[in-house]
């Protein structure tokens, strides 16, 4: 439920970008968010302020949740959405591989699935089909930078990896929930900053009802519900595994962007998706090495 919750997210940053700029809207939606979570926390007594030790991890988990965001919603705005929700959605790739070098390096510390032969060719699977999907030629009404936001997109699914990672070490740590407050929390100072010095407009032109309602599902459901059922799934289970799932965004996402925004679907589009969700299905399923230690 939360993969196909997901599958709309890059279709509804795109439609909100259209009235608000992609940080400003990342602003707002994490501000939506963070309201969101953290009356969900009070709810369940969990407390927020940062126990000894907490606060450096969380401050580390705020600046590189910031930074995959705002290079996702810029990559949103050059790219389309059907091609955006397969490449950042090749994130298990990047969990699969930062999860095995922080295992190896961390002495124990992070437990991860190791990498075997046949991961390292699902993986070699999924990696060609993210470099197909980035040189692919998307719907140029809804794509008028293809090349530079399919990698940007690749930079925040790189990113989201990473941080798939770091937050299963961190859970282990602190609560779920106030991980999910924090990162938030300190994202939102940090998109105003971004925002005022990259000098978006607040609204480009008039302000629709369909923005509003975009960003109020980013906050609310995206922002909200997901991040903390997911922190919550990581806190029991491998993101390399739990990454398995990850086939189901793009399919809804290629879906909704056809539908909403009659996107064109391109040959090159499906070839370079099987190859990803090959690759990944190899990684998660057919790959399952032991864990080390």
């Amino acid at each position: 439920m939360v993969s196909v919750l997901w599958g709309g997210n890059i279709v509804s940053i795109r439609v909100g970008v259209d009235s608000v700029p992609p940080l400003w809207s990342a602003f707002w939606r994490m501000l939506i968010g963070v309201v969101f979570v953290a009356g969900w926390a009070v709810r369940r007594g969990v407390p927020m302020r940062p126990a000894a030790g907490e606060t450096t991890g969380l401050l580390a988990l705020g600046v590189l949740f910031t930074v995959q965001i705002a290079l996702l919603n810029v990559a949103v705005e050059l790219t389309s959405p059907a091609y955006g929700v397969v490449i950042l959605n090749s994130y298990a790739i990047f969990a699969n591989l930062s999860g095995h070098l922080a295992a190896h390096y961390s002495k124990g510390a992070v437990t991860e699935s190791a990498l075997t032969g046949i991961r390292l060719l699902g993986l070699a699977l999924a990696v060609a089909g993210v470099a197909w999907l980035s040189l692919g030629k998307p719907d140029q009404t809804l794509a008028p930078q293809p090349l530079l936001g399919n990698l940007l997109m690749v930079g925040s699914s790189f990113l989201l990896g990473v941080r798939q990672v770091y937050t299963r070490w961190l859970v282990q740590r602190v609560d779920p929930v106030r991980s999910v407050v924090w990162q938030m929390l300190l994202s939102v100072p940090l998109f105003l900053v971004l925002a005022v010095m990259g000098g978006q407009p607040l609204v480009r032109g008039t302000l629709t009802w369909q923005a509003v309602a975009a960003i109020s599902y980013q906050g609310v459901v995206v922002a909200g519900v997901c991040f903390i059922v997911w922190a919550e799934l990581l806190k029991r289970h491998a993101a390399g595994s739990l990454s398995m799932f990850a086939f189901i965004v793009p399919a809804f996402g290629i879906f909704l962007s056809s539908v909403i925004f009659g996107e064109q679907l391109h040959p090159g589009l499906f070839g370079g998706t099987v190859l990803v969700l090959s690759g990944v299905f190899v990684v998660v399923r057919l790959g399952q090495g032991r864990r080390p230690g």
